[in-house]
Formats: structure tokens, C-alpha cells, sequence
């Protein structure tokens, strides 16, 4: 099962999965809770700015709830083909 998490609204992910035609499901955490913890919420910086917001991390977990592979700083392009060879 593939879940989307991030902290914008329900519309703006439903606007954003009708977009892209994306095939899995998008949670809303306005409220951070999700990403404070999974502790995606993290300083960055863009442009010599420093900011703090989600850093795009993807979790492997297996059936019992235990996270066996944590990939920080995706490249969409990438992910998927790595997360599925990890399965393997």
C-alpha cells in the first residue's frame, strides 16, 4: 500500500492527486502530528534561506508496523524503482 503524507489541506491534495493522476491515497497533517513523528519536520535551506518544513522521506514498513528502509532527500524519479528493489 502506497500512502501520500503531507501537512496541506484535503483540497489542495485532492486538486493536486486529480492533477497527477496519482494511484494511492494522500493524508492531510495540517496539524504536524504524522510529521513531528516521523521527524520529516526539519530545517532547510533554499537559496541560502533558512526555513523549516517537511523533508521528503519515504518509509518502507513492513506488515507488523516496523520501518525497515527510511530514504531521505527523494528524487520522484528514482524512488519507486529503489523502494521496490529493496523488496526483492
Amino acid at each position: 500500500v502506497v500512502i501520500g503524507i503531507s501537512k496541506d489541506s484535503i483540497a489542495s491534495h485532492k486538486k493536486f492527486k486529480e492533477k497527477y493522476e496519482l494511484p494511492f491515497t494522500l493524508l492531510s497533517d495540517t496539524e504536524k502530528k504524522t510529521i513531528h513523528d516521523y521527524d520529516v519536520w526539519k530545517e532547510k535551506k533554499n537559496y541560502g534561506k533558512v526555513s523549516m518544513g517537511v523533508v521528503r522521506t519515504t518509509y518502507l514498513i513492513d506488515e507488523e508496523g516496523i520501518i525497515i528502509k527510511a530514504k531521505e532527500k527523494v528524487k520522484t524519479a528514482d524512488n519507486p524503482q529503489e523502494m521496490l528493489e529493496a523488496l526483492s
